[in-house]
């Protein structure tokens, strides 16, 4: 059975005025159907690059990117993005901003189904009664809350993820997580998230990611959560077992290089004993 996403061989090379930079390479990564990975590593170490291959915005230089066996060339409504800054057009309502996608993918749907997808999905993310604000009247969570629910209304097969809460306050970045993991947690399409956050990727993760500094830029290790579903935040972190794995991922980013990766998955279990 092949992978649902499929990463085999993929190298990102842009030309500058110095000659060819090699920004990723001999990236081979598998994700299965409702699986949560993240992608974790130091600024310029090629997280967002992986992420617009992924989405279609750029192509690999080499190597391919598939979607359920078929090879992704560009852009499509099946992968559904929420970036790290909201991206709503501000001359439009939330509600407008929702509809804008819904009314794309479901163009044989009724005006009062998709109606009634936009409404959904406002009220999943608590917006119900901010849905006619435009965007400059709405907090940052809020559009970020708006970002999230456009997302998901387009039911799409790969949800993608850049930094979505990187530039919120804590206490909004905590409560988004639960939003969005609430939302994942009924669609269980697969996601991918790109953060420089140890303890967010931890907290929504299956697997962890993380990639060697850049440039030239791999996967130096492969990290399984071993946390059952659903999570809470309080008992992560009164388990000693949160406390190994952060402190690998944190030695991990610390100390590797592109040119010294590490071993290519660890669990809990191998991972070095630390004391909370």
């Amino acid at each position: 059975m092949s992978p649902f996403l499929q990463l085999k061989g993929v190298q990102k090379v842009y030309d500058t005025p110095k000659g060819p930079q090699v920004i990723v390479k001999d990236i081979d990564l598998d994700i299965g159907e409702g699986e949560f990975v993240s992608i974790i590593g130091h600024s310029g170490c090629g997280k967002t690059t992986v992420m617009t291959m992924v989405a279609g915005l750029t192509t690999p230089t080499s190597g391919s990117v598939t979607l359920q066996g078929e090879r992704i060339t560009g852009p499509g409504p099946e992968r559904a993005m929420v970036f790290q800054t909201h991206a709503l057009l501000p001359w439009m309502t939330a509600e407008q901003n929702v509809m804008l996608g819904v009314e794309e993918t479901y163009s044989r749907a009724t005006a009062a189904e998709r109606q009634g997808i936009v409404d959904y999905y406002l009220d999943r993310v608590g917006l119900t009664r901010s849905k006619h604000k435009l965007p400059p009247a709405l907090s940052a969570g809020m559009r970020q809350r708006v970002g999230v629910a456009r997302a998901f209304a387009l039911q799409p097969k790969l949800l993608l993820l850049d930094e979505p809460f990187g530039s919120l306050d804590t206490i909004t970045r905590f409560e988004l997580q639960e939003v969005l993991i609430e939302l994942w947690s009924k669609a269980r399409t697969a996601a991918l998230l790109v953060t420089h956050d140890v303890d967010e990727a931890l907290y929504l993760s299956d697997r962890i990611v993380m990639m060697t500094d850049g440039p030239e830029a791999m996967i130096g290790e492969v990290l399984t959560v071993p946390f059952e579903r659903p999570r809470s935040r309080h008992a992560l972190l009164d388990s000693a077992e949160y406390y190994v794995l952060r402190e690998r991922m944190m030695e991990f980013l610390e100390h590797t290089s592109a040119h010294a990766p590490r071993s290519t998955t660890t669990t809990a279990a191998e991972a070095p004993a630390v004391a909370p």
